[in-house]
């Protein structure tokens, strides 16, 4: 008898990948993909690890699938744009085993800042792409990828969204197949991307990708679903598809499977077979521009928005003009960092002192919500460095502004940032938060934490050291939580003329809950306010003064700190 499990798709997709003999995963953590890399390394025969950064990454998991194993690669959307430099190469050299990079895109942007269409990476890289509607295909499709992986000579892009990556379904489980390691064959021609090379793979490209754009129109992937209702027919994909199978039960079905190559053809004896075609797709209208260039006439986004997520509800409101009930509004929890999350205090400071704050991506990026309100700008990974140096650079060193950043996000792209400010000479003053996790993602590993993915021992990298090997000069380590220490630190460095670094060390406050200290206590309160300001969840007005949360409360003492009256004491006070 065979055995089904109810999965989460993320697992899937690593059971999928154990299934087909893959031998090594890296990946850097971002939801909504973390799970894959997190769920894989448990199996059995598997090797699995954190990189620094999604370029890393790739490049693992291509040197892997040169020497001759089946290799993954993990990243969240916004990954990718990291890790684009060896994909587009390495479409030209192609594999010697498999090579499949997992892609989890976030419409509606739930933990993400931007909602990039990913599967304008696979056309322009021309790599082909497969994107699943549930956990079971997930799986399939993961397997999948890897055969055309081998069979074409090329990566092969899995693509998930948010709603898919973070569903159940029922899994069948079946039994690893073994893969013995490809023979390594030396091939300069083949795999040194050296102009006069490139060039001639660029040919063999072109042509591979022709043969897939056939293939994919008779491999089993997409196919249609006809009713006897013949007015509309609709092309869709991913979780999309599971929206109009409940939705629209009456409509005709063009299911897309490979998302790149599209099978152009048979949706077009599809569409012959329809009075309305419709193609309902979130994000960009990627589906629909592509089959109008090939003269298919179809709708899309016309109807829906290119922003946001698609839901059961969208489409009964617009096909059938339901609107559908809208339960009570629970009411709306704000972003807020946790009690005693070490970050409170150092963005307390930076806001009493009036500093411009260049943030970047992890927890602390809640900095910028009220009442804290310090973090000014963030765009992307490690791009708080290079911004602050750049204010520096247009203000002739005269702007008043500091670059915060967290442990894990300063190895996978600040330390380039960091060197380059040393460089050029600008001055700026970095602050590294340094929590010992990846904390926004879910308290994963890197390589200053001293364990890797399966929690073994590992080499650490010093931050202190690492700043002073990149030329720092003016270093200071501070107790997060000591906001008088904090205060006087970032004084003397932004007073300083050339590029200071002062790192904030305390352990995210979630890590060890042995850590948790007594619940500090509220005495004679004069109201005065000035500890709400820390925004924490665990301070709050009642009828006679401020009360403290003792069930939130991990004894930080942060508030203890700030009240100028000493009204708030620590235990034994």
């Amino acid at each position: 008898m065979q055995k089904k499990e109810l999965m989460l798709t993320n697992q899937a997709i690593a059971r999928g990948a154990w299934e087909a003999g893959v031998r090594v995963l890296s990946a850097y953590p971002g939801t909504p993909s973390t799970e894959i890399a997190e769920n894989f390394v448990k199996l059995d025969g598997v090797y699995a690890e954190w990189a620094p950064n999604e370029k890393v990454a790739v490049e693992v998991a291509v040197g892997a699938a040169v020497a001759g194993a089946r290799a993954m690669a993990c990243m969240k959307h916004v990954g990718v744009n990291v890790a684009a430099d060896p994909l587009f190469t390495v479409a030209y050299t192609g594999v010697g085993g498999g090579l499949v990079i997992v892609v989890a895109d976030d419409p509606g942007m739930h933990s993400s800042q931007n909602e990039q269409d990913s599967r304008y990476y696979a056309r322009s890289s021309h790599i082909p792409m497969l994107e699943p509607s549930n956990a079971q295909e997930a799986k399939e499709f993961t397997k999948l990828a890897f055969a055309w992986s081998e069979q074409f000579d090329t990566p092969v892009f899995l693509r998930e969204t948010t709603r898919v990556a973070h569903s159940h379904g029922v899994v069948e489980l079946l039994d690893r197949e073994e893969r013995p390691l490809k023979a390594y064959e030396k091939n300069a021609q083949k795999y040194v991307m050296m102009p006069a090379n490139a060039i001639k793979r660029h040919v063999i490209v072109e042509e591979r990708e022709k043969a897939i754009a056939k293939y994919v129109e008779t491999c089993g992937v997409n196919f249609a679903e006809y009713t006897s209702e013949k007015e509309m027919g609709i092309v869709c994909s991913g979780v999309v598809y599971e929206y109009v199978k409940e939705a629209l039960p009456q409509a005709n079905v063009f299911k897309v499977g490979s998302v790149y190559p599209l099978p152009v053809e048979s949706i077009r004896a599809f569409s012959k077979k329809v009075a309305r075609l419709v193609v309902i797709e979130e994000l960009e209208p990627y589906i629909e521009d592509t089959l109008k260039a090939q003269g298919i006439a179809c709708e899309g986004k016309n109807l829906f928005s290119i922003q946001g997520e698609l839901s059961v509800a969208k489409l009964l409101q617009v096909f059938e003009n339901k609107q559908i009930p809208v339960p009570a509004q629970v009411p709306v929890r704000p972003p807020v960092m946790c009690a005693g999350c070490p970050h409170r205090g150092v963005f307390y400071v930076l806001n009493k002192l009036k500093l411009t704050v260049n943030g970047d991506i992890g927890c602390y990026t809640l900095g910028a919500v009220a009442p804290l309100s310090a973090v000014d700008t963030c765009v992307c990974m490690g791009a708080s460095v290079g911004m602050a140096h750049g204010f520096k650079k247009a203000t002739e060193g005269k702007s008043n502004n500091v670059a915060v950043i967290g442990d894990s996000t300063f190895l996978h792209s600040g330390v380039t940032g960091l060197i380059n400010a040393v460089y050029n000479q600008s001055g700026i003053t970095l602050i590294i938060l340094d929590n010992s996790t990846t904390g926004m993602t879910g308290h994963q590993q890197h390589p200053a934490t001293g364990k890797t993915l399966d929690g073994n021992p590992a080499p650490v990298v010093l931050l202190d050291e690492l700043c002073k090997a990149c030329g720092v000069k003016h270093l200071q380590i501070v107790d997060a939580y000591d906001v008088v220490a904090v205060e006087k630190a970032v004084k003397e460095a932004t007073a300083n003329p050339e590029v200071s670094v002062i790192i904030a060390q305390r352990p995210c406050a979630l890590l060890d809950k042995k850590l948790k200290k007594p619940a500090v206590k509220v005495t004679d309160c004069k109201n005065c306010g000035k500890c709400m300001k820390l925004g924490c969840p665990a301070i709050s007005k009642g009828e006679k003064g401020i009360v403290i949360d003792t069930a939130q409360c991990v004894g930080c003492e942060v508030c203890v700190q700030v009240c100028p009256f000493g009204c708030i004491k620590k235990e034994g006070e």
